[in-house]
């Protein structure tokens, strides 16, 4: 029998665990020498860079709806947290250094999540829609992504209507999985996030335009099986102005 790590041994060494990591995660951003963006913008950068609605509730199999509506109450209260955050050269975007622990005492509902492979549900789900939603609007520019998860095996959006690539979600789970990127050009970006009844909005724009033109193109998607299991595969690349492929994601 294989051993159980210390984590799932009952829910008590999992709060545990869970703390240590929150920790570890504020002592070293306290000691590090990183600048994180704070600085709110009093007004839209001149660029529109990006521009991305991401639909909020989605018809996910037997998952229930409820799940959905508190995920968009959350998304709302994070939105505002985000919005007009100017990010200068030089500094770090970090979700979770603005949005906070987005706990029931703060207004966030039980919402939609992934853990250990399966879908579940905790308090302030459906988060990681916020993140794909930048995620997909950063690869459309230099920025350099420092962190970023995957979902381990599971990617909730249905494929119907579907505009982001398979594969390119994030995973993210207060504080010590993040998402963050650096600013090493010499542009300021700034991101504006809001919701409507309907959608989670955003925009990335900027204090002058880009250079290149980024593209992201998904190739060789297929479902293979392997030992009984099936899985979905495929390549998602980034290139710039004519689809040079520069790199894989």
């Amino acid at each position: 029998m294989k051993r159980k790590l210390f984590c799932q041994i009952s829910p008590l060494t999992y709060k545990i665990s869970t703390l240590k990591c929150i920790t570890t995660r504020r002592i070293r951003d306290a000691v590090s020498k990183e600048k994180f963006a704070t600085t709110r913008g009093n007004d839209f950068l001149p660029v529109l860079i990006y521009r991305h609605n991401s639909f909020i509730r989605r018809t996910l199999g037997t998952v229930n709806m409820d799940l959905q509506d508190n995920k968009a109450v959350n998304l709302s209260l994070a939105a505002p947290k985000i919005t007009r955050i100017v990010i200068y050269p030089g500094e770090t975007f970090s979700f979770w250094h603005l949005v906070h622990n987005p706990s029931e005492s703060r207004g966030y509902k039980e919402g939609l999540t992934i853990a250990n492979g399966a879908v579940s549900q905790g308090i302030g789900g459906g988060m990681c829609q916020f993140t794909n939603l930048i995620h997909w609007m950063i690869l459309h520019t230099p920025l350099e992504i420092v962190e970023h998860h995957h979902h381990n095996g599971i990617d909730l959006f249905p494929d119907h209507n579907r505009q982001i690539p398979f594969g390119t979600g994030t995973s993210i789970l207060y504080n010590y999985l993040d998402y963050r990127v650096k600013n090493n050009t010499d542009t300021a970006y700034q991101l504006i996030t809001y919701t409507t009844g309907t959608y989670l909005c955003g925009e990335l724009r900027a204090d002058k335009a880009q250079t290149k033109k980024y593209h992201i193109v998904s190739e060789n998607e297929r479902f293979v099986k392997e030992n009984g299991i099936v899985y979905r595969t495929g390549t998602v690349w980034r290139g710039s102005d004519s689809f040079r492929k520069t790199k894989g994601l």
